[in-house]
């Protein structure tokens, strides 16, 4: 993640990544697994699924699984990573988590036909991170409760927003190429890749520093400070942006990336060069948005405050979704006035009659079930099964991707994800919308 709130982007080292015979050894056991299911068929076949509902021609629901607690899930030692150097634990650590995924929740996830190498990227960032205290149930899991001290009060402290300067640092990218080419040789090809979908949410950022409440009391008893916040914030969004293009760091996203807060995005709607995987324009790419603490503003409000300072983004690219844990169910006639708006995040706790009148047709229903499912003392697949089929049979107009995410827990007991990963995918293929 190029951007986080926590804590400052490090350097990014440019040292020989000198490997253990025995670390090599491990990485390539998990590639050759990698190779073996990426070459299976039935990745063409959901690669095309996803592309048909992406271009409104779905022809069934699509089921994707994401934000994992993995700190959860470990069995049989699948996840236990084996290598030593920081570097190796990383891409072992993905590996490890993509074919687990495969063998437990498949659901709908198509595996790339080549190994991808992140161009080493560095961004200053915005300048300020967040000051928080912690509250912590599990001390392994990283989702965790924050008090946010505040960092912005009055209109001087906007200057602490900066514009992020952006890095190829080409050694860094050339030498991890170097090993994972040495590392895959004879079992798949190795593509070096640029920033792909750029999670774009000024207000996820701005509440960390402002404060929630202090934040949405502004917006009635001092707007123009938080005008003048949005703004900076989006101009840096930008401008950062401006600096990709011109350095030739996007790749094209109209493939098995993640797109939103949603699923995959496949599509011919974007006109990217097949042979170019390096150096597109954002008008080739996906973009989104979202303003999740606006969940119980009003819509003249989300528009004056959010939506209206997220458009100089969203025109740019070439299809955009938008939103993510906010209800927007009543904000869709605002939200027609996003450029290119291809996908609408529809939350677990919408008016599901309401949702499926004002996106069938128009857009990807992007539905959100219920995480907190899966937090109960007791496991009750049977509940999560019939919220599946109200949702399926009402929406049974629309073009439905199924994305069940911020999955905080599990309660130790990574069965029940596989068994949901099943159940939802039973009732997508025999028709159940």
């Amino acid at each position: 993640m190029l951007h986080d709130p926590s804590h400052r982007p490090q350097p990014i080292t440019t040292e020989e990544i000198r490997l253990l015979p025995a670390e090599t050894d491990v990485l390539q056991r998990l590639v050759d697994e990698f190779a073996g299911i990426a070459a299976l068929r039935v990745h063409r076949e959901k690669a095309e699924l996803w592309r048909r509902l992406n271009d409104l021609e779905s022809d069934r629901p699509m089921v994707w699984i994401n934000e994992i607690p993995w700190h959860e899930m470990n069995v049989n030692d699948e996840l236990t990573l084996r290598t030593q150097h920081s570097w190796a634990r990383e891409w072992e650590m993905t590996l490890r988590q993509t074919l687990y995924q495969w063998r437990h929740l498949p659901a709908d996830m198509v595996l790339s036909d080549f190994m991808e190498c992140p161009l080493a990227i560095h961004s200053t960032d915005f300048g300020i991170i967040e000051d928080v205290e912690l509250a912590k149930t599990d001390e392994a899991n990283p989702i965790v409760s924050r008090h946010f001290n505040i960092q912005i009060r009055d209109w001087p402290d906007l200057e602490k927003i900066k514009v992020p300067r952006i890095t190829h640092v080409a050694a860094a990218t050339e030498e991890r190429f170097r090993v994972m080419s040495a590392i895959c040789a004879d079992l798949m090809s190795v593509r070096k890749v640029g920033r792909t979908h750029i999670w774009f949410t000024p207000w996820d950022y701005l509440i960390r520093w402002w404060g929630v409440q202090e934040a949405m009391l502004d917006l009635v008893e001092r707007p123009e400070l938080v005008h003048a916040a949005v703004d900076r914030m989006v101009a840096a969004w930008n401008t950062e942006l401006d600096q990709f293009v011109e350095q030739g760091l996007l790749s094209p996203d109209a493939n098995n990336t993640r797109i939103g807060s949603g699923g995959y995005g496949y599509t011919r709607a974007l006109p990217n060069p097949i042979r170019q995987t390096i150096g597109v324009a954002p008008c080739q790419m996906w973009g989104c948005s979202n303003a999740q603490i606006f969940s119980a503003v009003s819509p003249d409000m989300h528009w004056e405050f959010a939506l209206k300072h997220d458009l100089p983004w969203l025109s740019r690219w070439g299809l955009t979704y938008y939103g993510c844990c906010e209800p927007l169910d009543f904000k869709l006639d605002l939200l027609r006035r996003i450029p290119n708006l291809r996908k609408v995040s529809i939350n677990y706790r919408v008016n599901l009659d309401r949702a499926v009148r004002n996106v069938a047709g128009r857009y990807v229903f992007s539905y959100k079930p219920n995480p907190a499912i899966f937090a109960t003392e007791v496991w009750r697949p049977d509940e999560a099964r019939q919220e599946l089929i109200r949702v399926l049979e009402q929406a049974r107009d629309c073009h439905v991707e199924i994305i069940m995410k911020d999955i905080s827990t599990v309660r130790y007991q990574p069965q029940r994800l596989w068994e949901w990963a099943a159940l939802a995918m039973d009732l997508v293929q025999r028709g159940r919308h």
